[in-house]
Formats: structure tokens, C-alpha cells, sequence
């Protein structure tokens, strides 16, 4: 469906440039944004290689398996269908701690190892599970403590103060996470029993 959006939207756009005679105007603003594009990737690969940097360090010291425990009462409490032993618990914890920290870009790999071993857990492979949805939830709302990737790109484009989002990020994260959880739960006692299977 995006694909058409973003098909409609180009289309559209060089239809009216070119009814008014500006067509040269697409194409100087495709080339300066492929070229933005591309600057703005080279000026993320800095931040994005602190921080994994960073989060290898936290991970040969320890901490993010600190982390994982911190976090694993909480995976248990929003994942109740998955086994505690389970691939898929290890996964999600993984990408909590990624997403946490603002890593997207890290924490999307984890994201998705988790959906395909959420999905070996489903009987009927046609239809999410409550833990995909509760995933698909929490990853879509992001709680977000350090947003490094929007750091960057603040640097990029030469903030004055780069860091001042870190305040608003993980106040807007709050509300949004919050909201997440208490409709997933919603939903969820709506729409499947307390085993997990979908009500008639």
C-alpha cells in the first residue's frame, strides 16, 4: 500500500509541474534530495558507530544482560503467552534494550528474529498472536530514554543544542507507550480468552 502512496504522490507531483511548465524543477529536486539523502547517511554513520560502540562495551561488561533481567519482569508481565526459555523472549528483551537507547536501526533485526519466533509459537499462521500484536505495539510507540538517531541528525544540520529533544522524546515516549499498553490490553481481553485464542 505505501508503494502506491508514494507512486501517487510522484506522479502527481511531476503532473502539476509539468502543467505549469516547471518540470525541470522535479528533476533538480530529485537529484538535491538523493544528495541530502546520501549526506545525511554519511552524517548518521558517526553517531550510529558511537553507539553501537557503546552498547558493545554495556554488552562485554555485562550491563545489557543487567538491563535484560531489569526488563525480563516486565517482557513476562506484557508477554504472558511466550516461555520464559524461549528464542523469542531473548529477542524482544534485545530489542527493548535497542530501542530504549534509541538504536532503531539495531533494534528492528531484534524486532524482527522475535516476530519469526512468535510466529513458530502460532497455531494459526494466517492470524497475529496476541504477543505479535502487544510487539507490534510496544515497537510502533518506542520508549525511547537517549533518541541518538534524532541526535544526529540534530548535529547534522548544526543545533545549537542537540540534546534539548532527549526531555520531550522520552516524555512523548512515556504517553505513547503508555497508550499502547493499556489498548493492547484492551483489545487483547476483547478479542482472545486468557489462553491466548480467539473468542466466538
Amino acid at each position: 500500500m505505501i508503494n502506491y502512496i508514494w507512486f501517487f504522490m510522484i506522479l502527481s507531483g511531476a503532473v502539476a509541474a509539468a502543467v505549469q511548465g516547471k518540470l525541470n524543477l522535479v528533476t533538480t529536486a530529485a537529484l538535491k534530495g538523493a544528495e541530502e539523502a546520501v549526506a545525511v547517511c554519511i552524517g548518521l554513520i558517526s553517531i550510529l558507530v558511537f553507539w553501537m560502540g557503546m552498547m558493545r562495551i554495556a554488552q562485554d561488561a555485562g550491563l545489557l544482560e543487567k538491563l535484560a533481567k531489569l526488563l525480563k519482569p516486565v517482557a513476562s508481565f506484557l508477554f504472558p503467552g511466550v516461555p520464559h526459555n524461549h528464542p523469542a523472549m531473548g529477542y524482544i528483551l534485545s530489542n527493548m534494550s535497542a530501542n530504549l537507547f534509541g538504536l532503531g536501526n539495531a533494534a528492528t533485526p531484534m524486532g524482527l528474529k522475535a516476530m519469526e519466533e512468535l510466529q513458530k509459537l502460532n497455531p494459526d499462521s494466517k492470524t497475529a498472536t496476541p504477543a505479535m500484536c502487544t510487539l507490534l505495539a510496544l515497537n510502533t510507540s518506542g520508549l525511547t530514554l537517549i533518541p541518538t538517531t534524532v541526535i544526529g541528525i540534530r548535529l547534522k544540520y548544526g543545533s545549537a543544542n542537540p540534546t534539548e529533544i532527549i526531555g520531550p522524546t522520552l516524555l512523548a515516549t512515556i504517553i505513547a507507550t503508555t497508550i499502547a499498553i493499556l489498548l493492547d490490553r484492551y483489545y487483547r481481553s476483547r478479542t482472545f480468552d486468557q489462553y491466548g485464542n480467539l473468542k466466538k
